[in-house]
């Protein structure tokens, strides 16, 4: 399953490829799920549980080029954001490469805006925190 999501995470993310260990280690302490139509892969979704005294929880869905505009990253979304809710967060951000065109529009269509575009130290991708909006619960 790791494996898998590995996979999904890294296609999607290049620039924040990750190892075996390093999604041991995310698994140990978020939601990793992957996303399955019939016997194929095309997604994977991370919740990161509520933290702060905002008790702010992080949703991604992550969806393969060739899956896109079907309803899997809907489904992963929803899925996750009623994790989330269970977890008892009370604010849900997402994260998303900023050259991902395809994320930023989805995040957006779901009521999600930019809170904070930030480049991580020694790297020059921009990424993109964004907040979903309190009044919008899709």
């Amino acid at each position: 399953m790791l494996r898998e999501w590995r996979h999904v995470h890294n296609t999607i993310v290049p620039p924040a490829a990750l190892t075996p260990d390093e999604v041991r280690e995310r698994a140990g302490r978020n939601r990793l799920e992957n996303a399955y139509l019939g016997d194929t892969l095309v997604g994977c979704s991370t919740v990161r549980p509520p933290a702060g005294e905002d008790a702010v929880a992080t949703v991604i869905a992550r969806v393969l080029p060739a899956h896109r505009r079907t309803g899997i990253g809907t489904a992963l979304y929803t899925r996750g954001l009623a994790h989330a809710r269970v977890l008892g967060a009370r604010a849900v951000e997402t994260v998303v490469l900023a050259a991902n065109e395809d994320g930023v529009r989805f995040a957006a269509a779901r009521g999600f805006t930019e809170t904070e575009r930030y480049v991580l130290p020694d790297e020059h991708d921009v990424w993109l925190t964004l907040r979903l909006t309190a009044a919008d619960t899709r």
